[in-house]
């Protein structure tokens, strides 16, 4: 039988806010009077075409739900994507393409599927261009609940008009359109950012308006890059994608500080490790721990064996994968190599040159050593960055 409390309890323990106080936990009475299952929402906005580890705090509260049976309603906003969401922003953001949200709104459900359980009873995908897209007479009754002056209380917006800096009118619609998301799936439960407060509040106040029960609000806190200081994110390059290699995952982790492992256990829901272990320990069974999630215990084993033999005992991994590689009368360009080997642009590997790092066989090449002899290349490993090695083959 379900225990209210103690699911409420077990749903709040590592969130920031659960507004209003005690409103999920009769939410969850009612449900269990009714015999029914709380209706979870999170929205996404595919503005990118890849999650990392920041986005599963959210995801892995709505799975924490699934786990007692209740009903996530993923709202992929192919819609407001096409706005953009104003949080914390201080410029309007770009237009995207109606071909790039759709593709990053496909990337997204298969990489939320990586975190939520694909089952019918207890997840529902949706498009809120379902709703959105509507004639403007139903537009009007939308705008019509909620004043300028209530949507420059926002932190973000209300900055920028003391700045005198551009708010468009379509980012002042951007949280009315988020609400009306709640009104449209009839939400019990939103979860989001502590970012997204006025959003989650918004959007009770619009269910008010449309005669729908009001729905709860959990707000979570947000997990710092690898840097252990700014917001993880993409264009600050401290992420850890969830698709990424295991090696790659692995070695990451390792990177984040000390003083960051305990944040990242509590929002990543990875366990403590015993009591007595020691940082550097603690820190590789959190990457462990992170591979294994992602990937398999085996991908987590073998990352954890490849790193300390690059690492600790300095050795070229044994699995190096073989590039073959077509010399133009005797030389070749190794900028050209590498972006075809590692998937980096030319540019970026004439910086690591430059940076000194890209190695031959453990020896730093020269930041001038653009073309190479191709004799000096063959059966030579390729090391570019930490983790990336391929063994070159000189092909006719």
């Amino acid at each position: 039988m379900p225990d209210p409390a103690s699911d409420a309890a077990f749903l709040t323990r590592n969130t920031v806010a659960a507004l209003p106080d005690g409103a999920l936990q009769r939410r969850l009475e009612e449900a269990a009077r009714e015999g029914r299952q709380l209706r979870v929402k999170l929205g996404l906005d595919p503005t990118a075409p890849d999650l990392h580890l920041g986005h599963t705090v959210v995801l892995q509260k709505l799975r924490e739900f699934q786990d007692l049976g209740h009903r996530v309603v993923l709202i992929v906003g192919d819609y407001t994507a096409r706005v953009g969401d104003p949080s914390g922003r201080s410029s309007t953001r770009p237009a995207l393409s109606g071909e790039e949200i759709d593709a990053n709104a496909r990337t997204y459900q298969e990489q939320a599927f990586r975190v939520l359980r694909e089952d019918p009873d207890l997840l529902e995908v949706r498009f809120n261009g379902e709703w959105l897209d509507m004639k403007m007479e139903e537009l009007f009754r939308i705008a019509r609940t909620t004043t300028v002056a209530q949507l420059l209380e926002r932190d973000d917006f209300a900055k920028r008009f003391a700045a005198r800096q551009p708010i468009s009118v379509l980012e002042l619609l951007y949280p009315l359109m988020q609400g009306y998301d709640s009104v449209a799936i009839r939400a019990d439960v939103e979860l989001g950012g502590t970012d997204q407060t006025f959003n989650l509040l918004l959007g009770r106040d619009l269910q008010r308006h449309f005669g729908v029960p009001e729905q709860s609000i959990l707000t979570l806190p947000i997990l710092p890059g690898v840097d252990g200081v700014d917001k993880m994110s993409k264009s600050l390059g401290n992420h850890i994608g969830v698709t990424e290699a295991p090696d790659e995952m692995y070695g990451r982790t390792l990177s984040i500080p000390d003083e960051a492992m305990a944040t990242w256990r509590t929002l990543l829901a990875v366990p403590d490790p015993p009591d007595g272990t020691g940082p550097r320990d603690a820190k590789r069974a959190l990457a462990r721990a992170i591979v294994e999630r992602f990937h398999s215990t085996d991908a987590a084993v073998a990352a954890q064996e490849r790193f300390d033999a690059v690492f600790v005992a300095k050795a070229v991994p044994d699995d190096v994968p073989t590039f073959s590689v077509a010399p133009d009368a005797g030389s070749v360009h190794l900028p050209a190599v590498i972006a075809e080997a590692f998937g980096r642009s030319r540019g970026e590997a004439r910086r690591l040159l430059a940076g000194g790092g890209v190695k031959l066989d453990g020896s730093v090449v020269p930041a001038d050593g653009l073309d190479l002899p191709a004799s000096d290349l063959d059966g030579k490993v390729l090391q570019v960055g930490k983790r990336a090695f391929t063994r070159l083959k000189l092909t006719d």
